[in-house]
């Protein structure tokens, strides 16, 4: 069976151009030139023989643009691969379009080689299983537990052992009040009978690495006379 993809553009000329191009390339292709409508497409579709293996997706879009449809899609846990074409070129805007959901960012102009290349890596990745990774966010840091990674605005935050855990332990538990001996008990274990006062020093470096003004933190939070907490 073919493979189903949802072409979404409002660009009319090139909303055909990629539909053809893709129909050649042996694809079932459905298109559509604004959000709502993709949105409704992939609903209908969802959980059914007609479902949608792929979605081509233009980010400036009528109505519900491409960013917020990328949100509405994982929120629902629609984990369909999803492949931006955008003219929008800056590093932030394709860190957003990734952090937000998307798998991949083609840039306009583009080749239509390219494309259908792109797409079928895409749908390679996603027969075998490979989905993305399971993330964790919070403002512009993102958690990656699978990977033991973290990313501060799209960029990768070396940390250590000890650092990663404390880090996730805080953005698993938003905006809970952890004690300095709880903190010690989850990451460095019952049988440490260390300093407490190394739970500060790694709170330190982790606001270091992490905060805009490790000075006046925004992530990780003293709650004087209680601890610490994050968010």
């Amino acid at each position: 069976m073919p493979s189903s993809l949802l072409v979404v553009e409002d660009d009319d000329t090139i909303r055909e151009t990629i539909r053809d191009a893709l129909i050649l390339e042996g694809f079932e292709v459905t298109a559509c030139g604004n959000g709502r409508d993709a949105l409704q497409s992939l609903q209908r579709a969802s959980g059914t023989e007609d479902s949608f293996s792929l979605v081509v997706l233009d980010l400036m879009l009528p109505g519900l643009g491409g960013l917020e449809l990328c949100r509405q899609l994982r929120k629902a846990g629609d984990a369909t691969p999803i492949l931006v074409v955008s003219a929008r070129d800056s590093e932030a805007d394709r860190v957003l379009g990734l952090e937000v959901g998307a798998d991949d960012y083609l840039i306009k102009p583009f080749g239509m080689r390219e494309l259908v290349a792109r797409c079928r890596a895409l749908l390679r990745r996603s027969s075998t299983g490979a989905s993305p990774s399971r993330q964790v966010v919070h403002g512009n840091l993102c958690l990656y537990p699978e990977e033991c990674r973290v990313t501060r605005d799209g960029l990768d935050v070396n940390l250590s052992p000890k650092e990663y855990r404390l880090l996730e332990l805080f953005m698993q538990h938003p905006r809970r009040v952890w004690s300095r001996d709880k903190l010690l008990e989850q990451v460095w274990g019952h049988d440490y009978f260390g300093d407490s006062k190394t739970v500060d020093v790694h709170i330190r470096w982790l606001r270091e690495k992490l905060e805009v003004n490790p000075s006046a933190p925004e992530h990780l939070v003293t709650v004087r006379g209680f601890g610490y907490r994050f968010g």
